[in-house]
């Protein structure tokens, strides 16, 4: 074989291992996406045949008043969970990352359990706990005397509610993430800096949440698409109540398309979500490439 032929195909193999990925990558995301921002802009049903109609189906999302409520409230679910997130999987990290804690692999399984639990199964657990007349939670109040709390009843204790349990079935998952990082930090720094005299909170701003920036980054962005996506866990627990409490995007897309048959309204809806899940990305990225020139 000539060393031509040899550098060829040294060249090509790599491209063969990964063409699986990229077909099934092609076939079940990138085709999709191009379909779904063709359908945007047709006025079709699951069993009617598509009409043309140019950008009407996103100049009525701007008068739709129930869109712009699933916005408010996408916004407001996904910031306050990625937020909550990332500090307290970042804190769970901190304290179960140090071999000397006790039953330190007992507790990094127990917080990590719960994301490998279905949503479903996660959100019709949590209605029982939090339900308003069966709950658990109210069961006890009411036997010490006291009234009860409407969890999943009132606006704002449903969203608390529904970010509280995302809180607590994805930390444990992020919390390794972090735990990853932490650990890549090398040791010497942390000596060479209480050497130096500095205060572990002084360590912790100028030597783990700089070099814990890459980490983070990851979090946030897998923290922001998941919230952005969430449907199941919101269905079974609130049913995007009451009203339109704790209804997002997602929940709409679903009630538009297939219980009022307007595919392409829908579309129009679900291209909106994907520009915001990229707005949200890019924002993150320059966020942590300007704290990085900082420091």
């Amino acid at each position: 074989m000539t060393k031509f032929k040899r550098g060829t195909r040294q060249f090509w193999i790599p491209y063969l291992f990964l063409l699986p990925n990229v077909l099934i990558f092609a076939l079940f995301v990138i085709i999709p996406a191009i379909q779904g921002l063709a359908m945007s802009f047709t006025d079709q049903g699951i069993f009617t045949e598509p009409k043309f109609v140019g950008f009407a189906n996103f100049v009525e999302l701007f008068h739709d008043e129930v869109f712009w409520i699933t916005f408010k409230n996408t916004l407001v679910y996904s910031f306050l969970t990625v937020i909550m997130l990332v500090a307290v999987s970042l804190l769970l990290a901190l304290l179960l990352s140090k071999s000397t804690v006790k039953f330190e692999k007992g507790f990094r399984a127990a917080f990590y359990i719960p994301s490998l639990l279905s949503m479903i199964t996660v959100g019709i657990a949590w209605r029982f706990i939090l339900g308003d007349e069966m709950g658990i939670i109210n069961y006890f109040l009411r036997s010490l005397g006291e009234n009860g709390v409407p969890w999943l009843t009132d606006g704002t204790f449903a969203m608390l509610s529904v970010i509280m349990v995302t809180v607590w079935t994805y930390a444990g998952y992020y919390m390794l993430i972090f735990i990853s990082g932490l650990q890549a930090i090398p040791g010497e720094l942390y000596e060479a800096a209480k050497v130096d005299g500095a205060s572990p909170w002084y360590s912790f701003r100028k030597i783990t949440i700089p070099l814990l920036a890459p980490t983070t980054l990851v979090v946030s962005i897998l923290a922001t698409i998941n919230a952005f996506k969430a449907y199941e866990l919101i269905t079974t627990m609130t049913k995007g109540g009451p009203g339109y409490a704790t209804k997002f995007i997602v929940q709409q897309v679903y009630q538009v398309a297939f219980a009022e048959d307007r595919m392409g309204y829908a579309s129009a809806m679900s291209i909106v979500l994907m520009l915001m899940i990229g707005a949200f990305t890019v924002f993150q990225f320059a966020a942590n490439r300007g704290g990085s020139d900082n420091e």
